[in-house]
């Protein structure tokens, strides 16, 4: 009997050739996710070797997109969602509106029919949520208004790209393009229209009014039991279950339901652990998402139409970035806030795929249209992690006056109310603020050591400096993050985090670059994890299961009947 192990051979080369690539791309100091989209392109059909699944791939890519859209709702409210509608929805309707119209105009000038220029328009014009989404986690600005602005206006974008699935095949019918479309005139579009808005506002009513109470109270009861598994299945339960269920009951996209899901959430106490039980499967997936999209790719488009791939890719890249940057700058927001949004729209992702096959499908875009869209999208991702690091060194130039009023508007008020002090020296630096972390910066300030902690999670940081503990917020495998505790002027690290990877890898910077002098000590679970950290440069190791045993020893021989007898002289 022969067994077929299409999903299997996707995930194990999928994983590897990534993994592989992405780490040659970060010693060629490229973003890894050039090496995934690499990756992609081997393992598709238009190179020579290995040809994965063109059915699975996709799918095992939208997980990833499910995912990474729940762990975003997790940390977007929606009273984030109420402060930018303002500005996201007239800035993403705005730019479909002027990108659709300069692809027309491509269209036009290749002699391609109006419903061909439009459709292909529509396609150039909506953006990636994965890649926008990666490059702001990174850069830590989820939580900053430019970062919501900028997902507010994916999730609108969402939302139109929804409407135009479904009028797409009725607008087919009308134009008379789709042989398998009866022809429908403006009674039927608007009936279609009209039934799309009733099941969008009916998925809206059942999440606001039974999701809302139904998600947290589900979560609440699940972790009531005890069960770290069970929660980690609740949690992607709920992602992918609603994602899901919205997607066959209302017509809307898996990850605008995941992305609602998360935001219900949001409003629990359990939303942080939410977000760390599905972190790594979210990473996981992710990175299939961006192999799925390079094996989409036929390399033989650059050479067959060179000038339209350079043409579609400006549009994609260039024409978004301008028209975002004009729309923001409109709306009277700050330069850096437009800079920042312009960067996040110069490139296409899923939505676009989607559209390009829908239109192949009804006869309004032929092959090579959607080849030069898959060009545009593919080289658009290459372009864009480059695009983020330019903005990162305008960020950098410009540290005057404009620059320094955004980031104090956007900065929350606890950042400004516990600056680090600037004279502070000979001070230990406490990585993480969870239970080991908050008892060793106590007893050490009760010791009269000056420090400063580093803490990654919002309600830990917030208990940090209401504790009166100068923090630093960002996750310590950071550079910048570890900068802001000033190494260079410590005197010990002590990483009381419990991920001994992350903490190795800081160490290691440590070390090697902020303060060689430095004495570090680490905590570990495992003899595993302490050869790794003492490898990676620690001065001393704590395994936690050790320690406990010898207290516990210590405890049992200093009571009756185990404690010496003292001999009388």
């Amino acid at each position: 009997m022969q067994i077929h192990h299409s999903l299997i051979a996707i995930l194990s080369l999928g994983f590897v050739l990534a993994f592989i690539l992405g780490m040659l791309a970060q010693k060629l100091r490229l973003s890894p996710l050039v090496g995934y989209l690499v990756a992609g392109i081997i393992a598709g059909p238009f190179t020579p070797g290995f040809v994965a699944d063109q059915t699975l791939a996709p799918q095992l890519a939208e997980v990833g997109v499910i995912l990474l859209m729940f762990g975003v709702g997790l940390h977007f409210s929606l009273a984030d969602l109420k402060a930018v509608k303002h500005h996201a929805i007239p800035g993403a309707i705005g730019q479909i509106v002027v990108v659709t119209a300069i692809g027309a105009g491509l269209a036009h000038a290749l002699g391609w029919p109006l419903d061909k220029g439009l459709v292909f328009g529509l396609a150039l014009s909506v953006q990636s949520t994965v890649v926008v989404l990666r490059a702001l986690e990174d850069r830590r600005l989820l939580d900053t208004l430019r970062g919501r602005i900028a997902i507010g206006w994916l999730v609108v974008e969402d939302l139109a790209m929804v409407l135009v699935l479904v009028l797409l095949p009725a607008l087919a019918g009308a134009l008379g393009q789709d042989a398998a479309a009866p022809s429908a005139g403006a009674g039927a579009i608007g009936l279609a229209l009209g039934w799309t808005l009733l099941k969008v506002g009916a998925f809206v009513a059942t999440m606001m009014i039974i999701g809302r109470r139904a998600i947290p109270w589900a979560l609440e009861k699940v972790a009531g039991t005890g069960q770290r598994e069970l929660f980690t299945l609740a949690v992607l339960a709920i992602a992918l279950g609603v994602a899901f269920g919205s997607a066959e009951l209302f017509d809307v996209s898996f990850a605008l339901g995941a992305f609602f899901a998360g935001m219900l959430l949001n409003e629990s106490e359990l939303s942080h652990k939410a977000a760390a039980d599905s972190l790594p499967l979210r990473d996981a997936f992710a990175v299939l998402f961006f192999v799925s999209v390079g094996m989409l790719f036929n390399p033989g488009i650059i050479l067959a139409h060179p000038w339209q791939v350079l043409a579609t890719f400006a549009i994609v890249t260039v024409g978004n970035a301008l028209v975002a940057l004009s729309l923001v700058r409109l709306m009277r927001l700050p330069k850096l806030a437009a800079v920042t949004i312009a960067v996040c729209m110069a490139q296409i992702g899923e939505f676009s795929f989607i559209l390009a096959a829908l239109g192949v499908n009804l006869h309004l875009l032929d092959n090579d249209a959607r080849d030069l869209i898959l060009a545009a999208a593919l080289l658009s991702i290459i372009a864009n992690p480059f695009a983020f690091a330019w903005l990162d060194r305008y960020h950098a130039r410009h540290e005057q006056a404009e620059t320094r009023a955004a980031q104090q508007a956007e900065a929350a008020a606890d950042d400004r109310l516990f600056a680090i002090p600037a004279d502070i020296h000979d001070h230990a630096i406490v990585v993480g603020y969870g239970r080991v972390g908050r008892q060793l910066a106590t007893l050490l300030r009760a010791r009269g050591v000056p420090l400063i902690v580093i803490e990654d999670e919002a309600d830990k940081v917030a208990q940090a400096r209401s504790d009166g503990m100068p923090t630093v917020r960002g996750n310590v495998a950071a550079e910048q993050v570890l900068e802001e505790a000033l190494p260079e002027r410590a005197r010990m690290a002590i990483f009381a985090i419990p991920r001994a990877l992350e903490a190795g890898e800081a160490i290691a910077r440590l070390k090697q670059y902020l303060n060689p002098a430095i004495g570090v000590l680490a905590r570990a679970h495992s003899e595993t994890e302490v050869r790794h950290l003492l490898e990676r440069g620690a001065d001393g190791t704590v395994l936690a299961e050790r320690e406990l045993a010898y207290s516990l020893a210590e405890m049992v021989m200093s009571t009756p009947p185990f404690r010496p007898l003292r001999v009388a002289t």
